[in-house]
């Protein structure tokens, strides 16, 4: 019964990626268009998914299909991907100043470490 394994690897996968960016369902199912309940039966194994929604998964959590679907250990996606998909997700609500608050804390990080590289 290898597609049942794979159905859950596809399903834990997929959770986790979600948890780890800290996304709710409800977030998941208004970027994607697939219906909350949706999701929660695809996590939990017992829905099947097709190719666009596993397809907008992969994008929104920033991780390879082949990940996804378990066909490779290896996280490609996971690092600095992640991490970027993480911030988009989380600043796309905040007013246009506090945008400009970021980056210029961005900014002061990055001649922080180009200091420190130098010293």
């Amino acid at each position: 019964m290898k597609h049942q394994g794979e159905k859950e690897t596809l399903a834990k996968r997929l959770r986790e990626a979600r948890e780890y960016l800290g996304l709710s369902q409800e977030y998941v199912s208004q970027e994607t268009g697939i219906s909350r309940s949706a999701i929660s039966e695809i996590e939990s194994g017992r829905r099947k998914v097709d190719s666009l929604e596993l397809k907008r998964f992969s994008k929104l959590y920033g991780r390879p299909i082949e990940y996804l679907l378990g066909e490779t250990d290896e996280e490609v996606g996971v690092g600095a991907d992640a991490i970027e998909g993480k911030l988009r997700a989380m600043t796309r609500g905040l007013k246009v100043e506090d945008r400009e608050e970021i980056l210029r804390f961005v900014e002061y990080l990055r001649h922080r470490n180009t200091s420190n590289q130098a010293g």
